[in-house]
């Protein structure tokens, strides 16, 4: 999906016409990544399959490149690694790694060839960059390995992001990102709601995690603020373990948490490969989110889960 243009009256002095594109539109994040700069005086466009409304698709892209006046490209473009609707295949892996390469070097061939070029790039890849460790602690400045299958994906993912400057290019490496009505929270909220919840394994693996309203929230501000660039890790600066948040989610919902999956199960079911992605952790902290001041909404996963822990909540998903 692309979020396209906009006028934002608020911020003239920066931009008095900002466009918003953006890759992976139509997902949980994009949704409310929309539904944020809309609220903000944002007009937004998506790159999909088929032309519509407020669409262009990816072959008018490739054709006509951007459109004139776009101020800045958010790629959120990817096929979900916990699709369970789909066995982990030699195949099914080929188009999780093209659906987030080509969809990133298409849009960045458009940012480099444009002769008006947006301010921003903001490509948002994972935590999974970083190897799975119970010892390490990794911020923005330590190193990838590219040793397991989702650190070598998010090490060719961000070097198709090639931009030339001026354009400003900002990777946000989201952990876990967590909301009512999409990714883990979505797959889990009834099974902990009806009891049935519980620890993943031994429970002791790093739980990367930020709310949804707080990583849309981050994005914006990465768009906004022309000082910044490079590496933003997308998680929060409390940083948690599995059975941190089982507890916390069970409280939450006022259920208990009794019934662990272990380990040997999802290996099983989901290949090890991909049941890593539960299985195995990393202690990661957002050292320059917050050195660039960025205030966080929820920190603390008792609040956030708070906000999420209702079957039918006030705020409704977005259509």
């Amino acid at each position: 999906m692309f979020l396209n243009l906009h006028i934002n009256y608020k911020d003239t002095k920066k931009c008095s016409v900002h466009l918003r594109f953006s890759g992976g539109g139509t997902g949980f994040i994009g949704k409310n990544l929309g539904e944020l700069l809309i609220a903000n005086g944002y007009n937004v466009m998506n790159v999909a399959r088929m032309p519509g409304t407020s669409n262009i698709s990816w072959s008018t892209l490739e054709l006509s490149g951007l459109p004139n006046r776009t101020c800045a490209v958010v790629n959120l473009a990817g096929q979900q690694f916990m699709d369970f609707t789909k066995s982990w295949t030699p195949g099914f892996k080929q188009n999780v790694q093209n659906s987030r390469i080509y969809t990133t070097k298409a849009l960045a061939k458009a940012i480099n060839e444009s002769r008006d070029k947006p301010k921003v790039f903001v490509l948002l890849t994972g935590v999974g960059a970083y190897e799975p460790s119970d010892r390490n602690k990794y911020d923005e400045s330590s190193p990838t390995t590219g040793i397991d299958f989702f650190s070598r994906l998010t090490v060719e993912w961000e070097k198709a992001a090639s931009i030339d400057p001026p354009v400003r290019l900002v990777i946000i490496r989201s952990g876990a990102v967590l909301g009512r009505w999409g990714g883990m929270i979505k797959n889990m909220f009834l099974p902990f709601y009806f009891g049935f919840g519980g620890r993943i394994g031994t429970g002791k693996q790093y739980l990367p995690w930020i709310h949804i309203d707080d990583l849309t929230s981050l994005i914006k501000f990465a768009i906004e603020n022309d000082n910044i660039s490079g590496i933003l890790n997308g998680v929060s600066p409390k940083v948690i373990t599995n059975e941190e948040f089982t507890k916390s989610f069970a409280k939450a919902l006022r259920r208990p948490a009794v019934f662990p999956v272990p380990e040997s199960i999802l290996n099983l079911f989901l290949n090890p490969e991909r049941a890593m992605i539960m299985t195995k952790g990393q202690y990661v902290i957002p050292k320059r989110v917050l050195e660039y001041g960025f205030k966080y909404r929820y920190e603390d996963i008792d609040d956030a889960c708070r906000e999420f822990a209702h079957l039918c909540p006030k705020k409704h998903p977005l259509k």
